[in-house]
């Protein structure tokens, strides 16, 4: 007699067991303000160097023979990105261990986005050099011009500071939590968020990852700079000031949606 034909089953998985799985890892801070910035600061200079490097190059004044113009530009212009990019996620990691106040609008967003300056300061320049050029053929500079535009793009878009934090919302969250332990994962729809309950349900799309815990200041520095709504609301009478510790990002709102909309009544 043959064999029956064995079917196979899939038996979904019971959501304590889901939330289980993910671990709970204790992050402490790993940088400091100061640091970050000098160091910032001299891979910005490093970048709008080998943009010089990249004019003299685009005129053949390097005495570089083994390579055409159009290449030495374009090398020196990959390591201008290079390091405007890596100087500017070192700002920005900077800006949300020690923020800026945000008592005046202008110099908060000037403080927050140095970096965009330095992008237009590390590329256009090149960008104007490039399209007076008279000595070269017109498929070097235009070339020349696209890649500098690409990467002008590129480092400003990486350099701009979306959601930034102020002084102000860091006090207010350390006011309001002081040395509690907070949790976020870097994964779903809440990585913008801290959570003050490690079981808290948004957390439930850290399932088979990482659940980070640490301080507030912690959690700013790694990217989670608003409370949780569903923490909040749980909390909110407990802790004195937690309901002035949100961004206001609108990311933050999107995922606060999500949230509300998943939970089940």
């Amino acid at each position: 007699m043959a064999d029956k034909e064995k079917k196979i089953v899939a038996v979904p998985e019971n959501e304590d067991s889901k939330k289980a799985a993910a671990t709970i890892k204790q992050k402490t801070p790993t940088g400091n303000a100061g640091g970050l910035r000098v160091g910032a600061i001299i891979l910005w200079i490093l970048g709008i160097g080998f943009e010089v490097v990249a004019i003299l190059g685009l005129k053949s004044k390097l005495g570089i023979t083994f390579l055409s113009p159009l290449w030495q530009c374009i090398i020196a212009l990959v390591l201008d990105l290079i390091c405007v990019v890596i100087g500017s996620q070192l700002w920005k990691k900077s800006n949300r261990i020690d923020p800026a106040s945000e008592k005046d609008k202008v110099k908060f967003w000037l403080w927050n986005n140095i970096g965009v300056i330095v992008s237009v300061i590390a590329f256009v320049p090149f960008i104007i050099i490039a399209l007076t050029d008279k000595n070269n053929d017109k498929k070097t500079k235009i070339i020349a011009v696209v890649v500098a535009a690409i990467a002008l793009a590129i480092a400003g878009l990486t350099s701009y500071t979306w959601n930034p934090v102020s002084s102000e919302q860091l006090q207010a969250a350390q006011n309001a939590l002081g040395d509690t332990t907070v949790y976020w994962t870097v994964h779903g729809n809440t990585v913008h968020k801290y959570h003050i309950d490690s079981d808290c349900y948004s957390l439930k799309n850290a399932v088979d990852d990482t659940i980070y815990s640490g301080t507030v200041d912690t959690a700013f520095e790694q990217k989670a700079t608003a409370l949780c709504k569903n923490c909040q609301k749980r909390h909110l009478e407990d802790i004195e000031g937690i309901e002035n510790v949100f961004t206001g990002d609108e990311k933050g709102k999107e995922a606060e949606e999500l949230e509300e909309e998943s939970i089940p009544e």
